[in-house]
């Protein structure tokens, strides 16, 4: 199956403090048509700033390097006008905190009504139907004329599903979509973004620090550690645990009666100064002298299965 996107030896830094902070550091993924790719890691390991760069939403001043290939066209190739047929129509994004992408003074109708208006050739009546049928497919029937302060925060994430689906895209972003949500919430998005990727038979690039999200939506799963990708494969190849880092994710999942967590020691890595060889080795329990001094490379270890491991 040829991939809906692919992203080749990608590198994004910005400048901080007279030096470039590299947010992602020689990346590779990909996106299969019509499934879930479950992007996971600890904060501030480069998981947005992947997700930005894929959508053309960073700083001018940012450098970006590398290959985002999306229907056989480079994104980063296109020109702002051909980028911006592209971002809304074809690929959507939803982000972590859906009151702060909600504007408080429009209703939340005119606000998707506005999003039509800007990516289809309708007429305005022709908008407000269509967004009346957007929120009742997310389960807003007759939100139309509320404001984001007026709703829960499960409720502005529906609102901003709705928006997103207005040109029923090829690919959906959805950047931690559930983390401001309690857990009966969590669920019920989740299951939405579940269905309607279905539905609508769309890929979905799902970010979140929790593996019991990627369990229950992904088909194949990256793990992400410091700007780079640590492993990559199937659900069920990632979760045997190749990587050191996986195994220590899942170790930290809360399991009933099972005592004590196992956590990672110490901290995720200062980015303007990461160490000689693997950025995982000062935290890792099965580390030799030989990861403290040397790169590894992600490597294929079985067919579909990276990691990027000297062992």
């Amino acid at each position: 199956m040829e991939p809906l996107l692919t992203i080749s030896d990608l590198s994004v830094s910005f400048p901080v403090k007279g030096k470039r902070l590299v947010a992602v550091d020689n990346l590779h993924l990909r996106i299969l048509p019509k499934k879930t790719l479950g992007l996971i890691g600890e904060s501030g390991c480069g998981k947005s700033t992947l997700a930005l760069a894929i959508m053309r939403l960073l700083p001018k001043e940012t450098l970006i390097s590398g290959a985002i290939k999306f229907e056989d066209r480079d994104l980063l190739n296109l020109s702002d006008s051909e980028m911006r047929k592209v971002r809304g129509d074809r690929i959507s994004m939803i982000f972590q905190e859906p009151r702060a992408s909600l504007n408080p003074v429009f209703t939340i109708g005119s606000q998707i009504e506005e999003t039509i208006l800007a990516h289809r050739k309708v007429s305005k009546r022709g908008a407000r139907q269509i967004s009346s049928s957007l929120l009742k497919k997310v389960g807003m029937a007759g939100c139309e004329k509320a404001y984001a302060h007026s709703l829960s925060g499960g409720m502005c994430q529906r609102a901003l599903i709705s928006a997103a689906l207005v040109t029923n895209p090829k690919l959906l972003i959805a950047d931690e979509p559930t983390t401001a949500l309690d857990v009966t919430i969590q669920a019920q998005i989740l299951s939405l973004l579940k269905e309607l990727s279905c539905e609508l038979q769309m890929s979905l690039l799902l970010i979140t620090h929790d593996l019991s999200i990627i369990a229950e939506m992904a088909n194949d799963v990256a793990v992400m550690y410091a700007g780079q990708i640590v492993e990559y494969g199937s659900l069920e190849a990632v979760f045997e645990a190749g990587h050191p880092y996986t195994k220590a994710l899942i170790s930290s999942i809360p399991k009933l009666g099972k005592g004590r967590l196992s956590g990672i020691p110490g901290e995720s890595p200062d980015p303007l100064n990461l160490t000689m060889g693997c950025n995982f080795a000062p935290r890792c329990y099965d580390k030799e002298p030989v990861c403290l001094t040397e790169k590894p490379e992600l490597r294929e270890v079985r067919e579909g299965h990276f990691i990027r491991c000297l062992r």
